[in-house]
């Protein structure tokens, strides 16, 4: 009875799967055949242990293995699609050796698949547990061969270094020097990097004693722990409406905004279009330091005192009292959508007119994929300075260009 309700399993699962292939090589997802056979090939549903079949073989479907006592995520097993996109953007070829790092198995069972028998997969994870949990599923699945190490990742692995790829699944606020130390001289590393309160995974090449990228994707991990670890802060403005801030060193009138918030908007229309969120984000939220990312709930929305823009999340300008963030209108005229401004405070009219520019520039002269180019630049700890198109971090600098 076993052997044949393990045999229906593995059926479905496999029908599964292959709808799941089909479904990412649609969207564009995946691009090439390598990575098409290896997610036909890794049965997925062992790494996601507990869940109906439909769960692990939703390509969108990001699985949580891990809280802590706050119910915050702690470590999960990534939803397939940015697993492949990660994937396509590290261009792995048989032989390499591979560094992942955040385990949960299923991503390492993948690389090994790209990898062949020739290669070399490391895995590590500062979680006893998640490293315990990720060599069960391996072994089970048939992946024994992936070495899984239990490490702060910050160090790296030096004992299996160099890395022909090193693909990084917790979300990192700067790059240690381990990653760059055991890169190899060709290498390339794959970094969800968070940038003023968003994330992007960034595919990263060597280029001199730094690293440079022209491929980014829109993408969400959990937070790097460790001695990488990093907290944006939460700035509450009032009830229901905060400031999400990178700069610890940012200071903010508090009082002065939350009444502008109470005050009434200035609505100001760009007539450019809007077109690609992700890449817009990524424009506006690296333009100038005083950019943060401003949440608000629906009850605001609701209410009328914001647009629906904010309970997502989205950049604001802010100026002492004032602030001002985008929205969208229909407009036919504009291709569909326009991009606009509202603003708040004593300011609102320049702080709104300085946001309108922003936009106009991003749909006459950036308004494509893959305009920005993205460098960073090791440098001694804590001279970074931010500066428009250059967010300061801990150990360097990452600075963007937009053509």
């Amino acid at each position: 009875m076993t052997t044949v309700r393990n045999l229906n399993v593995d059926g479905e699962a496999a029908l599964l799967r292959a709808a799941m292939v089909q479904e990412l090589r649609d969207s564009g997802a995946i691009t090439s055949e390598s990575v098409v056979k290896a997610v036909a090939t890794v049965p997925r549903h062992l790494f996601a242990v507990g869940e109906p079949l439909k769960t692990a073989y939703a390509a969108n479907q990001a699985l949580v293995v891990k809280r802590n006592q706050d119910g915050d995520a702690l470590s999960s097993l990534s939803a397939t699609h940015i697993q492949v996109v990660m994937l396509e953007q590290a261009e792995i070829e048989p032989g390499m050796r591979v560094l992942e790092i955040g385990s949960g198995g299923y991503n390492a069972a993948l690389v090994a698949e790209l990898v062949g028998d020739a290669g070399t997969v490391v895995s590590v994870d500062i979680d006893a547990d998640i490293v315990a949990r990720a060599r069960t599923c391996l072994e089970t699945a048939g992946y024994s061969q992936v070495k899984v190490v239990q490490a702060d990742a910050d160090t790296g692995v030096p004992q299996y270094a160099p890395f022909d790829r090193i693909i990084v699944t917790a979300g990192a606020w700067d790059i240690p020097s381990a990653w760059l130390d055991q890169l190899s001289e060709r290498g390339r590393l794959v970094v969800p990097l968070r940038l003023r309160g968003i994330t992007r995974s960034i595919a990263f090449d060597r280029s001199g004693d730094g690293l440079v990228s022209d491929s980014y994707r829109l993408c969400g991990f959990v937070p790097m722990q460790g001695a990488g670890s990093y907290v944006e802060r939460l700035i509450t403005v009032a009830d229901g409406i905060g400031l999400r801030v990178d700069d610890q060193r940012q200071d903010f009138d508090v009082t002065a905004l939350a009444a502008a918030a109470r005050s009434p908007r200035l609505e100001v229309w760009s007539g450019a279009t809007f077109d690609l969120p992700d890449e817009l984000e990524l424009f506006l939220a690296t333009s100038t330091p005083e950019m943060v990312m401003l949440h608000g709930s629906k009850q605001l929305v609701d209410q009328g005192v914001f647009a629906l823009s904010v309970t997502r999340g989205v950049p604001a300008l802010v100026n002492g009292g004032s602030f001002a963030y985008r929205t969208k209108r229909p407009n036919e005229e504009t291709g569909g959508f326009e991009s606009g401004v509202l603003a708040h405070g004593p300011e609102a009219k320049a702080v709104a007119a300085r946001y309108v520019e922003l936009l106009r520039q991003w749909a006459s002269e950036h308004q494509r994929r893959g305009a920005a180019r993205i460098q960073y630049r090791p440098m001694p700890a804590g001279t970074a300075e931010p500066s428009p198109g250059i967010v300061a971090k801990r150990l360097g600098a990452v600075e963007i260009s937009w053509s």
